[in-house]
């Protein structure tokens, strides 16, 4: 195996984890925390929530599941060339997303939303609640029992949550910190000022690169747009032409495939040649280093980042309010938030959830379990448990 670059997270340096386990024999720490991932409940769970479009069977359009494998192999791809620790950003790209609703952005919203009078819902909070609250699985403990290396990443792998002074940045510097966080059992400190390591930026912009390129593929499978349609879009544009040109007669859905073969490579070539660079220039020579940078190392480079912002309001305005999309995403809201409500009320939850909700020492508290539970939902069996308790079952197609 090649050796990892000085600045590389060493899994043989990490932090550990809550409950001392034994070494092993035949894999790293960061390994074992990739296969806990894949081996857990909420990861097989992903298979039945949504990314962007809502399920319709045989229309092979991406599900959280195949979005994050395909973000897991962008990620081994762009930390292999930069000599990371494969195996940690392979680990924060496989667990990104499991604190993700069922029905996509529009149950996160929607549970956002009811649960706004109890602290809001965070889908990055709730993977660290999957990952060391949720998850039963060992006889010993809750949850998976990752290192701090690996919560790090799922929680920060977007930039810090709070600026060098201590205030909430980015998207919290309007409604401030999710709360929950400091329910999150951790080994240490999860620096919530600091920058996550290069392996974690690494899945996260392998994330963009996912998201961009398989949103293109499944609204042309949608039939929502052609090819033609991204003709003037930055980013998209340039590919798109060279295929059409060099590949004329070409069926359509092959073009597409070559378009967004040549989107991802470009992509993931523009950041690893822009990461190297920011990489020699920052100095830094440890992972530790890579905290205290005061600036993420992995990414766009200026160019390709308005291009890729151009490209996502494009999509925005294009796919992700379409009306054919906007209909199904209403009914979805709409059933996460009747959910909620009636849960709320009457505590009306299977095994260990109404037991939990119904010892809960104040509304708070039942309001967290309650979205706990919804937040597990796949598609399928949130509806199913609509039509339960409402006798009607929307129908998305």
């Amino acid at each position: 195996m090649m050796e990892t670059a000085p600045y590389a997270s060493k899994p043989g340096d990490s932090l550990g984890r809550l409950f001392g386990t034994g070494p092993s024999p035949t894999r790293s720490e960061f390994q074992r925390d990739r296969d806990r991932i894949i081996h857990s409940t909420a990861f097989r769970r992903l298979q039945h929530k949504t990314q962007v479009f809502l399920s319709h069977e045989g229309r092979h359009f991406r599900n959280r599941l195949t979005h994050t494998l395909e973000v897991s192999q962008i990620a081994r791809s762009i930390a292999r060339s930069l000599r990371l620790d494969e195996d940690l950003a392979e680990a924060v790209a496989l667990s990104h997303d499991l604190g993700h609703t069922p029905f996509g952005h529009a149950g996160e919203r929607a549970l956002h939303r009811a649960m706004a009078p109890f602290g809001g819902f965070d889908h990055n909070v709730q993977a660290l609640r999957v990952v060391t609250l949720l998850e039963n699985r060992y006889a010993e403990h809750d949850g998976l029992n990752l290192t701090w290396e690996t919560l790090e990443g799922i929680l920060k792998h977007n930039g810090p949550l709070l600026s060098a002074s201590g205030q909430p940045t980015g998207r919290y510097a309007t409604e401030g910190l999710p709360t929950g966080l400091d329910a999150i059992p951790a080994r240490a400190d999860l620096r919530l000022s600091s920058f996550a390591s290069l392996e974690a930026q690494a899945a996260a912009v392998a994330d963009d690169i996912a998201y961009n390129a398989h949103d293109i593929d499944d609204a042309l499978r949608a039939g929502l747009l052609t090819l033609e349609d991204f003709l003037d879009v930055p980013m998209a544009g340039p590919i798109v032409a060279e295929v059409l040109e060099g590949y004329p007669g070409l069926a359509p859905k092959r073009q597409t495939h070559e378009v967004q073969r040549r989107l991802i490579t470009r992509s993931v070539e523009d950041v690893i040649g822009t990461s190297e660079a920011n990489i020699g220039k920052s100095g830094v020579q440890s992972a530790e280093d890579v905290r205290r940078a005061g600036q993420p190392l992995v990414g766009f480079s200026p160019t390709m980042a308005a291009d890729e912002q151009g490209l996502k309001r494009f999509l925005f305005s294009r796919v992700y309010r379409h009306p054919e999309v906007m209909q199904p995403v209403r009914e979805s809201e709409a059933v996460v938030e009747q959910l909620f409500a009636h849960y709320m009320q009457t505590a009306d939850l299977p095994g260990r959830w109404g037991e939990a909700a119904r010892n809960a020492s104040a509304e708070v508290g039942r309001a967290r379990v309650v979205a706990d539970f919804i937040a597990g939902m796949t598609d399928p069996y949130a509806l199913d448990e609509y039509q339960r308790l409402f006798d009607a079952r929307p129908d998305f197609r």
